[in-house]
């Protein structure tokens, strides 16, 4: 079955101009047509079958966090199309789904109603969340008044704990101490064991290799090459240190 399909996604977004007059900012709003605009995805198609892994690679600016972004529904396509079949967790900028005003377990039960947990489902789990966050007191305290690092551990803890079908995963488990990492490392390795599905962003090889099964490499927001991971890493580091 698969989990995430693209078909010929392609992505664009306008380019910000700047300082400029009034009336310049009057001119763009009234002829958008004009407005140059920067391609980050381009004609796109792969698919990440159910109990997968899928490291997605390329240099900065290729288009990965565009990729996890329109398969996470922060964004649409302007081109294309996107088909994902299952609960997802996103573990992309952590703790941005949070009401800074909202205390630690409001937080929970609200991120656990949007993504479609039953009251019943959500009381299962909450205490191995606040658990895991290990965030003590703070937890009936509102989130504006945590530190980052406690905005992550509850975060990720509220991510990892719902159930998921799918995950995607952007760089974020490079935060926190070394203790608090390797406890994250370890609940991901769980989860892959489990069968869980991955999309996967990382600059950490021996993660994604242990992660996934295939990657994509994205060029200036074109799919280069797809593939077994080991060929796709191989291809992409000849490529990276200039046949070195």
């Amino acid at each position: 079955m698969t989990a995430i399909e693209f078909a010929g996604v392609s992505k664009s977004f306008g380019r910000h101009a700047g300082r400029q007059l009034l009336r310049q900012r009057l001119l763009h709003l009234m002829q958008p047509s004009r407005q140059e605009r920067f391609c980050a995805l381009r004609n796109v198609s792969f698919r990440l079958e159910a109990g997968e892994g899928l490291a997605v690679v390329g240099s900065n600016g290729a288009g990965k966090s565009t990729l996890l972004s329109l398969a996470a529904g922060l964004a649409r396509p302007d081109a294309g199309h996107i088909r994902v079949k299952g609960r997802m967790a996103t573990l992309l900028e952590l703790g941005t789904g949070f009401h800074g005003d909202l205390t630690g377990a409001e937080n929970i039960r609200m991120n656990a109603s949007l993504i479609g947990m039953t009251r019943r489902r959500t009381a299962e789990v909450f205490d191995a969340i606040v658990d895991f966050a290990d965030i003590g007191d703070f937890l009936g305290e509102p989130v504006r008044t945590y530190s980052t690092g406690m905005a992550v551990r509850l975060a990720f803890s509220v991510a990892i704990n719902m159930d998921p079908d799918i995950m995607l995963v952007d760089e974020v488990l490079a935060v926190g101490d070394q203790a608090f990492q390797k406890k994250c490392f370890d609940r991901v390795r769980a989860a892959r064991r489990q069968g869980r599905t991955f999309l996967c962003v990382s600059h950490a090889v021996g993660m994604v290799e242990e992660l996934c099964d295939n990657a994509i490499w994205l060029q200036h927001g074109e799919l280069a090459m797809s593939g077994p991971i080991g060929k796709v890493l191989d291809a992409y580091r000849d490529f990276s240190t200039g046949g070195a």
